[in-house]
């Protein structure tokens, strides 16, 4: 269940909020007190720092000892329960704000974007705004039939606050539609993402918006990703360590499982042991402070 959980946490980060994780087991100094392991999620800021996105506990029977809490088994006995404890929380809208947010803003991944697709009418006077509002009427309703979120932004403002607005919210895609646009029969969209405007024709507008909001969230993870792996170096010296968490960075490296190197690279460097990843491979590994085997592949970072 332990793992079940974490799965989950892995999908939720990496397919909905586009933000992708190392999945790892915590040491013994850094798992939750009580547990027999900690599994996490830990991710890669904008700043390259970690943040642990999520954590699952495999209580074991320690805390059903410690508080008396029983079953009883098919053959009638009595038995200490096996716990488990997990929880994600607020801590992932930082997550998707420190991820993917720019100069101007958010940047929301379609799939958790509260609003998808904003439209801003461009119009003069009152018959502009009814012409514009007919026109791109066949267009809402496809989209909402196909369970898009849309917003039409018809408040008495310009076109350039409004524009600004969206982009610091950051609504995945903005369609701009004005009489120039009713005449040529087509629609401008904007993408959040890019900072690119497309031209649509109206006619196949719908299904080229949907393929919009996919790529764009795949272009979110894919960027969130490259900036990770390229942040995240394989050393094999102390040096590099301390120069690289000075600078900013993930750290795959050696360590010989023992805390007193543990304790010792945080006192000196500030950095963690953010996860014993899942992937590890200590083989041939030297510790990149003791310079004993390693016992473990490990993943040093400053930590949120």
């Amino acid at each position: 269940e332990t793992l079940d959980i974490l799965e989950l946490y892995r999908q939720l980060s990496e397919d909905y909020l586009a933000v992708p994780v190392f999945t790892g087991i915590k040491t013994e100094s850094e798992k939750f007190a009580g547990a027999d392991k900690t599994y996490c999620i830990e991710a890669m800021m904008g700043d390259k720092r970690a943040l642990q996105a999520g954590t699952s506990h495999n209580l074991g029977q320690n805390f059903a000892k410690a508080f008396d809490v029983t079953f009883q088994t098919k053959d009638n006995k009595e038995e200490m329960v096996w716990a488990t404890s997990w929880g994600v929380s607020t801590r992932l809208v930082g997550a998707v704000i420190l991820t993917h947010g720019d100069q101007k803003g958010l940047r929301l991944p379609p799939r958790i974007a509260p609003i998808q697709v904003v439209i801003v009418p461009i119009s003069k006077n009152d018959k502009q705004a009814m012409e514009i509002k007919n026109y791109i009427e066949p267009i809402i309703s496809e989209l909402e039939e196909k369970n898009i979120r849309i917003y039409q932004d018809w408040a008495d403002r310009s076109p350039g606050y409004k524009f600004n607005e969206w982009e610091m919210k950051g609504v995945p895609l903005r369609i701009e539609v004005g009489l120039r646009d009713i005449e040529n029969a087509n629609i401008v969209v904007a993408r959040r993402d890019s900072n690119e405007k497309i031209i649509l024709s109206n006619e196949n507008a719908v299904n080229q918006i949907i393929d919009l909001l996919e790529e764009i969230q795949k272009g979110l993870f894919d960027q969130a990703k490259k900036f990770r792996d390229e942040n995240t170096h394989i050393i094999s010296s102390y040096d590099e360590l301390k120069q690289i968490i000075e600078e900013g960075g993930f750290v795959r490296c050696g360590w010989d499982g023992t805390d007193e190197t543990e304790a010792k690279v945080k006192e000196e460097t500030k950095a963690t042991i953010r996860c014993i990843p899942m992937d590890e491979n200590p083989n041939e590994l030297l510790c990149v402070y003791s310079g004993k085997p390693a016992k473990h592949e490990v993943i040093y970072a400053k930590a949120y």
